[in-house]
């Protein structure tokens, strides 16, 4: 069974935020890696930023990590700290964004300016869990224990401790995966009549 993939999003370095917010988004890094499941981030070309400090927490307890990336090119800012590199082609703005957030079971925001916005509401369209960091300021902060629009799909899930962030998300991962594999393993009455054929 394939590991649970667990999403960080949060600020770009151009935000400022300061380090004890770089610290939380490392520590959630870091738990995500001790409770055995991926990280995913988004892998920048030219700067730092809260969903790369989580790469680096998961990194120094031995976690695996997958950076989605912009464009073409695999040479990132954390160059060394990410196991595996996906060069999407896609630009930033919506596009890397979609595929970051589809390859996730749950998305961990931490602060976040507009980038941010747009992988929560990504995930809210897709149904993916999502957690957003309270007193971190920023989107997540905003976004925390509210729901997204008035169509109530999926609640943001407000943590205020890397702990409570990660439990949260590995729980609603693992019901995620799960619901997704359970519809996977449906098989309709064409694909049962067309394997009766090949049998034949």
């Amino acid at each position: 069974m394939r590991q649970l993939q667990i999403g960080v999003m949060g600020s770009a370095a151009d935000l400022g935020y300061g380090d004890s917010v770089e610290k939380l988004a490392e520590e959630i890094g870091v738990l995500i890696a001790k409770n055995g499941a991926t990280l995913v981030f988004g892998a920048e070309k030219d700067s730092d930023s809260l969903s790369t400090a989580a790469c680096r927490g998961a990194k120094s307890a031995g976690g695996l990590t997958v950076g989605i990336t912009y464009g073409k090119g695999k040479r990132v800012w954390e160059r060394n700290e990410a196991d595996f590199i996906v060069a999407s082609g896609l630009e930033r703005g919506g596009g890397r964004e979609t595929v970051l957030v589809l390859s996730c079971d749950a998305v961990i925001a931490v602060s976040g300016g507009s980038g941010t916005l747009t992988e929560m509401a990504i995930a809210y369209q897709a149904d993916i869990p999502m957690i957003a960091m309270k007193n971190v300021g920023g989107w997540s902060e905003k976004l925390a224990d509210n729901y997204l629009d008035e169509r109530k799909r999926r609640y943001a899930f407000g943590a205020s401790t890397p702990q409570e962030a990660v439990e949260i998300a590995l729980r609603e991962a693992a019901a995620y995966r799960k619901a997704e594999e359970d519809q996977a393993s449906v098989i309709s009455p064409a694909r049962v009549a067309m394997g009766a054929r090949r049998r034949a």
